[in-house]
């Protein structure tokens, strides 16, 4: 079985896929176009290629694994005409980015960054506005790995954990769940809103300009998705109108950020550069996956994570 991987693992690592009966060839992904020792490739272990690999000449491919969670890069319906499986590293950024999620609604509430200003210029100036995350609703609108475990984290904190999922479905660590159809009703009650919702056709600006009609002017807005969930057009009037409380925000509609663009500006907007997901454990977790689905792969055994190219996660 030939392997595709456009990461190098470590040389112990790799040679541990070797020992599975994998003929493994590496291709840093930038570089990578469609050449003659692909054509018997039946693995491809990577994150974004698919601008530049043509996928349709590689004939015997079988299996795609990503090292992401999102699958928005993907030419989805090229793998659903040639019937190439496509599993994602769902679960393996999920701790760091739940620990991220807490981050953030404790910087607002406590004024973290106001108060390290006020450090360098060696102000001493007592702030009286802190909030208590104490007995807040906080809503993720979402509720998979990332979500459960933010909600994991929250539970010390004394709040009231509700989630938005297609049908209501209850999940562990949520107080209640509510059906994507009731989603402006929750909105309204919420102090917290976490976006850890799949993007797909159908939550392209899910929160937008009646959205934050619906929200508390005291609500804070998370998102560590996908940038296109949101209108960004609309969450800048809200930011600039003060509709919401603030946003943090780990993803953008198009990313990198441009040094133009008007969110930088916002004093009740916290910016971050897609990083909510990384964390010593990171290479380590996403291996893991990758080398349990490879020996599954091997024996012929159902493979973890394995996307719904229809629902698109």
């Amino acid at each position: 079985m030939r392997a595709l991987f456009t990461y190098d693992y470590g040389k112990r690592e790799m040679e541990e896929i070797q020992n599975l009966g994998y003929d493994t060839i590496i291709k840093k992904e930038k570089e990578l176009e469609y050449t003659e020792d692909l054509k018997n490739v039946e693995v491809l272990v990577c994150y974004d290629p698919f601008s530049s690999l043509e996928l349709s000449k590689m004939i015997n491919l079988k299996w795609i694994q990503l090292s992401s969670i999102g699958i928005d890069q993907v030419p989805r319906e090229l793998l659903k005409a040639k019937g190439i499986t496509l599993t994602n590293n769902k679960g393996g950024y999920s701790i760091p980015m739940g620990e991220f999620i807490v981050l953030k609604i404790l910087e607002f509430y406590k004024k973290s960054h106001q108060l390290r200003e006020q450090q360098m210029k060696k102000e001493w100036k007592m702030d009286t506005s802190l909030l208590e995350l104490y007995n807040k609703k906080v809503t993720f609108i979402g509720t998979g790995s990332i979500a459960i475990e933010g909600a994991r984290r929250l539970q010390g904190f004394g709040v009231e954990i509700h989630g938005v999922n297609t049908a209501g479905k209850p999940v562990e660590y949520f107080d209640r769940c509510h059906p994507i159809k009731e989603l402006n009703k929750v909105l309204a009650f919420s102090d917290v809103v976490v976006l850890t919702i799949p993007y797909t056709e159908d939550t392209h600006h899910l929160l937008g300009e009646k959205s934050f009609d619906l929200m508390k002017e005291s609500a804070l807005l998370i998102n560590v998705s996908r940038g296109s969930i949101i209108d960004e057009s609309a969450l800048i009037n809200a930011l600039k109108k003060e509709e919401i409380h603030g946003a943090a925000l780990d993803v953008f509609e198009k990313e990198p950020l441009s040094k133009e663009h008007p969110l930088w500006n916002f004093k009740n907007a916290v910016i971050t550069p897609h990083n909510s997901w990384i964390s010593e454990m990171r290479n380590q977790r996403r291996y893991d996956t990758i080398y349990e689905n490879l020996k599954r792969y091997r024996d012929g055994r159902p493979l973890i994570n394995i996307v719904d190219l229809d629902k698109g996660y």
